[in-house]
């Protein structure tokens, strides 16, 4: 790390700081997504669970051409936060949305699983004592499942940290503004003498996403842990 160039720093910190933001703004709703996909049943249920997977199966430069066309600054979205003073095409809150997208399918799906494995009749006992739904699932659901809310915040976070297509193409390759670590590595590889730093930069990628995933295992065995009173 004390190797890093000015340029390189200036990458890791805005990588940090854009999937910080990106992992806090998806959270909350994940959250809802997941427990709508876990526990009820409405029409256009399948039509939300596909939403929600598409940016898991669509290219990533698919997904940050759509951001560009609603968020950009001729989008039907964009040109309305633009009246606000509010920009996200070009500018680090775009790539924090960007990542936002990319990372919420992987941070909905552990999030799901972990409420799916929860007993409902659990939920329904606290509800026939007079509970509401809120408090039955803030009392009684979110302790049983914080493992994999755990889970789902790191590899939401790790997501964001390598998002590379959607962000490139939502908000450019702007040193100091929108250059993340992926695209940092991208335009150092595109110029003579550029290899050894985006070495630097691919070594410490491995390493965070290496971390993340670790961290994630053995914060879920802790949550498991708590939870089961172990």
């Amino acid at each position: 790390m004390a190797m890093l160039g000015p340029e390189e720093w200036q990458a890791v910190t805005l990588s940090l700081k854009v999937s910080t933001w990106a992992t806090l703004l998806s959270l909350p709703l994940a959250v809802l997504a997941a427990h709508a996909l876990a526990r009820w049943r409405f029409p256009g249920r399948t039509l939300l669970n596909g939403l929600v997977h598409l940016p898991l199966i669509m290219p990533p430069v698919v997904t940050g051409y759509v951001l560009l066309m609603l968020f950009g600054p001729a989008g039907s979205v964009g040109s309305v936060l633009q009246s606000l003073g509010l920009t996200l095409a070009f500018n680090w809150a775009g790539a924090a949305l960007a990542a936002a997208v990319m990372g919420f399918p992987l941070m909905v799906r552990a999030i799901r699983l972990s409420i799916e494995a929860v007993d409902p009749r659990l939920e329904q006992a606290a509800a026939t004592l007079g509970a509401s739904r809120v408090w039955v699932f803030v009392t009684v659901t979110l302790p049983l499942i914080l493992p994999g809310l755990i889970a789902g915040i790191i590899l939401g976070f790790a997501k964001a940290m390598g998002e590379f297509g959607a962000t490139i193409t939502f908000v450019s390759n702007i040193p100091g503004q929108t250059q993340t670590i992926p695209s940092a590595i991208y335009a150092f590889l595109q110029v003579p003498g550029g290899e050894t730093a985006a070495v630097r930069l691919v070594t410490i990628s491995i390493v965070l996403a290496l971390g993340a995933l670790l961290l994630s295992e053995s914060a879920a065995r802790w949550a498991a842990r708590r939870v089961g009173g172990k």
